[in-house]
């Protein structure tokens, strides 16, 4: 689309020429030949991308029209002209929020090189909002949700780590909802205008993530045809989540702890420091203190992460929580479809009975499944997933170890979609890459 452009100046042969040479070289102007027609113009539906302001008109002062388009459009640049080569008044109009100033008499080209730059600013500033905006988590109040015992006190810890500047190690079984934790700990504290960067550390190959995470100069390596910034740049000022962190290379972790303990770190291929001041909150379900010991996590990393704990219980822990949060995770989805459907007391006894090793996330895909394949208002038993309908909680099954629990579920997930992996991942909510470990962890690929 045309930038639109506003000029206000009270000379009509000028202003007719300006306007008739910037709409020669693509603009779309709009004019305006006193104060009075400026501010009638102003308050009118149309927006300007850049305006050209004369600060000496007929009827009265330039600034009073500056100061009314900061305030009726604070987006729209404005350029001041001013006839009589008077720095001072420029200057004001600059403090008052004006782009750039050009004394008259001046050329068209002169003019379209302000022009251009202040609506390269614009865009600058535009894509720069919709990246903090896009950054911004969604209220994660919704999804976090709990009166057991064992939530109440996670809660109450978050609420004091959040408040917190140091770094945060989050714990717990897939499916638990750390990246929730991570957001309330986000929107808790005194960064939560800026931007909450998540990075999943399983989904990409170690040379990618190091990319994404520090970004690279134009010729770093091959495909490397433009400099590209790191989410740590991205995270400036705000939190960075890295969910999954046992999942890192040696080498990614001591890139990691220097940038937690200097606050730069360098582009690949770059040889300029970078400084920036992003909060680390980290996740993982894995035990670290064990992966330290096999020399797969360095524990100077660990320490250095683990200034603040947060533990999030498993759902098995939490069982008197499964009605109120199945009852959300259904309103959300009748929401989405303009439905009202409640679960039956037997299908919510069922739901209470499983011991839910995928947690909460399972819970949720659970609901989403009976959802779908109820016909009725009421979803009932035989609209649950079969191994969630099949199974009530036994004393046996509580005494298991959580990794005996884990592999048949997966097993029972792997049967339910016919071996199909990709869809397993999905329906257990962990990437690829995790289920194949946990494939090999378990002995499920030499069973086949």
């Amino acid at each position: 689309m045309k930038s639109h452009l506003l000029v206000v100046d009270d000379d009509d042969i000028y202003r007719s020429l300006l306007a008739d040479e910037l709409a020669h070289f693509g603009y779309r102007v709009t004019t305006a030949c006193s104060v009075a027609d400026a501010m009638r113009v102003l308050a009118g539906d149309e927006s300007f991308d850049t305006a050209v302001l004369d600060l000496h008109l007929g009827d009265g002062d330039g600034m009073e029209v500056l100061k009314r388009l900061r305030v009726v459009s604070p987006q729209t640049e404005a350029i001041v002209l001013t006839g009589h080569g008077t720095i001072d008044t420029a200057i004001a109009a600059m403090r008052a929020g004006a782009y750039d100033y050009v004394a008259k008499p001046c050329s068209i080209k002169e003019l379209r090189v302000v022009i251009d730059k202040a609506l390269e600013r614009r865009r600058l500033v535009e894509r720069n909002e919709i990246l903090r905006t896009g950054l911004q988590p969604p209220p994660s109040t919704s999804a976090f949700i709990g009166s057991s015992a064992a939530f109440e006190k996670a809660r109450v810890l978050i609420e004091r780590v959040a408040a917190s500047e140091a770094s945060v190690l989050i714990l717990g079984e897939t499916g638990v909802g750390k990246e929730v934790v991570a957001r309330r700990v986000h929107e808790g504290s005194p960064r939560k205008s800026q931007p909450f960067v998540v990075v999943d550390c399983t989904t990409l190959h170690d040379d990618l993530l190091h990319s994404e995470l520090f970004g690279h100069e134009k010729g770093a390596y091959t495909g490397a045809t433009e400099r590209k910034h790191g989410l740590f740049e991205v995270a400036d000022g705000g939190t960075m989540f890295l969910d999954e962190i046992g999942d890192l290379s040696l080498g990614l972790q001591q890139k990691l702890l220097r940038v937690l303990e200097t606050g730069c770190f360098r582009h690949v291929g770059g040889t300029r420091e970078i400084h920036v001041d992003a909060r680390l909150v980290a996740a993982t379900n894995r035990n670290l203190e064990e992966m330290i010991a096999r020399g797969q996590f360095r524990s100077d990393l660990y320490y250095r992460l683990g200034t603040l704990h947060v533990e999030m219980p498993p759902l098995r822990d939490r069982v008197e929580d499964i009605p109120t949060l199945a009852r959300h995770f259904l309103a959300r989805i009748d929401a989405r479809y303009g439905l009202q459907r409640r679960i039956s007391a037997e299908a919510m006894a069922r739901l209470q009975a499983w011991h839910w090793p995928g947690n909460v996330r399972e819970l949720l895909h659970a609901v989403e499944a009976a959802a779908v394949l109820a016909t009725g208002e009421v979803i009932e038993v035989e609209d649950l997933p079969r191994h969630v309908r099949g199974t009530r909680r036994q004393e046996t099954a509580v005494m298991r170890t959580l990794e005996s629990l884990e592999r048949d579920h997966i097993i029972s997930v792997l049967q339910t979609v016919g071996g199909n992996r990709h869809q397993a991942a999905s329906v257990l909510g962990i990437s690829e890459r995790t289920l194949y470990r946990k494939l090999s962890d378990y002995g499920l690929e030499a069973d086949g």
